[in-house]
């Protein structure tokens, strides 16, 4: 299982960074990324945070951890800057809080977040297709959830990902331990979005290999 979508109480989630982990080690977890709520008001805080795990990766037996940020609610127009800045600021990988239907998001997100070069777009929602074929051409990830509310578009952006070819990712935004899925769970969720075991597996393959990238994995 590797998810790179997930919440600490760095932001709103339930757990300690530590916590979260070894949850996730127990779940079956090979891969965990955290990625923090932020905006331009925290995002100095929350990745700090966050960066100290690099400081001790070795500690963690079994279970690689990635240091992320959620870019999240941000204006529109602060989000290409906000993806420069998070970089700079020492994160292996950076998402953008999509369109989701469930939430208020700015018109224009998904948008924004695709052209800044956001890694990636977390429940885009009802996302265009011309929004889609940009991701193909970035590379941007868009993902299928397992999140309750969030999880309601995920055929939309399943269907449209497969046929125009953009790359997918199958992440828990996981808030609590209750949110943390076994890898079994998350093939239903993919299969549920109209994908099959073959989409699942090369979503799994692709994490693994963008993890590999960012984060110099060797296994």
């Amino acid at each position: 299982m590797i998810d790179l979508h997930t919440h600490t109480l760095f932001s709103d989630g339930e757990l300690l960074p530590s916590e979260l982990v070894r949850r996730a080690k127990v779940k079956g977890y090979k891969v965990i990324g955290i990625s923090d709520h932020a905006d331009h008001t925290n995002i100095e805080t929350a990745v700090a945070g966050i960066l100290k795990l690099k400081k001790e990766l070795k500690h963690y037996k079994g279970i690689t951890v990635v240091p992320g940020v959620e870019i999240t609610h941000s204006p529109v127009s602060l989000i290409g800057e906000l993806i420069a800045f998070a970089r700079r600021l020492g994160v292996s990988y950076v998402v953008v809080h999509g369109e989701t239907i469930v939430e208020p998001v700015e018109q224009g997100t998904n948008r924004a977040a695709i052209e800044g070069g956001a890694d990636i777009l977390a429940h885009p929602g009802l996302i265009t297709e011309e929004d889609v074929a940009m991701a193909k051409k970035n590379g941007t990830f868009l993902e299928i959830t397992s999140r309750n509310g969030h999880s309601l578009a995920n055929g939309h952006v399943a269907h449209l990902a497969k046929r125009i070819g953009a790359r997918l990712i199958l992440n828990t935004d996981s808030h609590g331990p209750e949110d943390l899925i076994r890898r079994e769970d998350a093939e239903m969720v993919a299969l549920g979005a109209g994908l099959s075991v073959q989409d699942f597996a090369k979503m799994q393959k692709d994490a693994m290999e963008f993890a590999k990238k960012i984060i110099g994995l060797k296994r």
